[in-house]
């Protein structure tokens, strides 16, 4: 308690009276900030983080294991038997590890394998917005060799957006300005395997011009509830510049959301992913993030993601005003109820420091 501030009181007084330990997975920023929001709340008694990084080491017991290491997770969690796992990145979630959890009937937060194709997989991705009339970029085609696509490069209107299909750490995507570039980026990708066996596919799509905006939601698979808005900085450089990276930064205001905006995006995207996830009989559970271009004709989806976005989620965390441990525990029983989600006002903003590489 600061500042002469009464004591938060909340409804639910079981839980408020419940002692918590928490697994997080993942070693990044992003699971830095999840620890530092989930440990606000006094009960939290333990927070485990797999692998962690020396940042967390501060405020959560960091363990050896890899994220995407399903079996050893497994393993740890039947031996410290966590109240609730929280999943950081992508890859564990790709890799089935809330199937196995569930299967045990652990709590977690994060969606199913199927589900997490959305981001494993572009073309699947890409399928699944057209199936269900979702606007996103048009799709000049999928190539499983490099002959095919240096083929269709020459019927391209230019730039052209290439996308190598599986999980390449945020460097999947490059805006090629030209056939050389072009050719340059899919050689690298497909005949040098530089991004391995994510860069087995690739597709090949137009250029949606606009600004960007991160949309994340979490859902417990049959309620929603939107985060505030957030724009991360891709180019490594200042000035827009350079190649595109996991992530330099990001800020979140409401500015960035005007009510009009925001009920078009519901409408038009949200809400049709949603039923269209349902009725694909996909079930989704956990954070959605839907990564978006603002065009003269409307915000158009570049790309899912099936978490929690970094840098997005530390300039998030900074902004929420409630109780996240609950929330999620919530999120993991099917009981989500999205008015316990309040948040400050004004802006917060994230800067990732980064060797020169």
């Amino acid at each position: 308690m600061t500042g002469g501030a009464a004591p938060t009181i909340f409804q639910n007084d079981a839980f408020e009276d419940e002692l918590m330990r928490i697994l997080v997975i993942g070693g990044g920023g992003r699971e830095h900030a999840l620890v530092w929001k989930l440990k606000e709340r006094p009960l939290v008694e333990e927070i485990w983080c797999a692998p962690g990084n020396g940042g967390i080491a501060a405020d959560a017991e960091c363990v050896a294991i890899d994220a995407g290491d399903v079996n050893a997770l497994v393993a740890f969690a039947e031996k410290a038997q966590p109240d609730l796992t929280v999943v950081g990145p992508e890859l564990p979630l790709v890799n089935g590890l809330a199937n196995v959890f569930r299967q045990r009937n652990w709590a977690i937060v994060g969606p199913s394998r199927q589900a997490a194709q959305l981001e494993g997989s572009k073309i699947f991705s890409k399928e699944f917005l057209r199936r269900h009339g979702i606007p996103t970029a048009r799709m000049y085609g999928t190539f499983t060799s490099a002959k095919e696509a240096y083929t269709a490069l020459h019927g391209v209107a230019w730039p052209v957006v290439i996308k190598a299909d599986g999980l390449c750490a945020g460097k999947g995507v490059f805006l090629a300005h030209d056939f050389e570039a072009a050719h340059d980026f899919v050689e690298r990708v497909m005949e040098k395997n530089e991004l391995g066996a994510g860069g087995k596919r690739i597709l090949l799509e137009e250029t949606l011009e606009g600004d960007e905006l991160s949309f994340i939601l979490v859902t417990d698979g049959k309620t929603y509830a939107p985060l505030v808005p957030t724009r991360d900085h891709k180019r490594v450089f200042d000035g827009n510049k350079g190649p595109n990276t996991g992530g330099m930064g990001a800020y979140s205001t409401d500015e960035l959301l005007p009510e009009q905006l925001r009920s078009t995006i519901l409408a038009t995207i949200v809400e049709p992913t949603l039923r269209g996830l349902a009725s694909d009989a996909i079930p989704y559970q956990g954070f959605l993030y839907i990564g978006l271009m603002l065009t003269k004709s409307g915000p158009k989806v570049l790309e899912f993601n099936c978490r929690l976005g970094d840098p997005e989620a530390q300039a998030i965390a900074a902004r929420m005003d409630f109780d996240l441990a609950e929330v999620l525990r919530d999120v993991a029983a099917g009981t989500l109820e999205p008015s316990k989600l309040t948040w400050k006002s004004g802006a917060s903003v994230c800067v990732v420091l980064a060797s020169g590489g």
